[in-house]
């Protein structure tokens, strides 16, 4: 279950790309005025303007899974609380995000088909 997908919500989308720019030493990957991604060394890393609207705090890392409901299920049987349920959020891929008891926050993420 690798992790290789770490967001960042940000207020200022122009500001996040050109730190992640900075940063990163290249330039995006994905540029659309509702998400920015990079993708460099087998790791990508995002902003979302939305995601303090979607309860997202500060950077979240998220753990790819076979399955995702199943997963989501194991966690919160296992204490954490959800933040943003299962989401389809395009070209097949969903996530889904929840705290720990200390507020730490984990995502999830699987194909369509997971």
């Amino acid at each position: 279950m690798p992790m290789n997908t770490v967001i960042f919500p940000v207020s200022d989308l122009d500001r996040g790309k050109a730190l992640l720019t900075a940063l990163l030493g290249t330039g995006p990957s994905i540029d659309e005025p509702y998400y920015v991604g990079f993708d460099v060394d087998g790791q990508h890393f995002g902003l979302d303007p939305n995601g303090q609207g979607k309860g997202l705090t500060g950077p979240v890392a998220f753990w790819d899974v076979d399955d995702l409901p199943g997963t989501l299920r194991s966690l919160l049987d296992a204490g954490a609380q959800t933040v943003q349920d299962v989401q389809d959020v395009g070209g097949g891929m969903r996530i889904a995000t929840v705290k720990d008891a200390d507020g730490n926050m984990i995502g999830i993420r699987s194909s369509a088909a997971g």
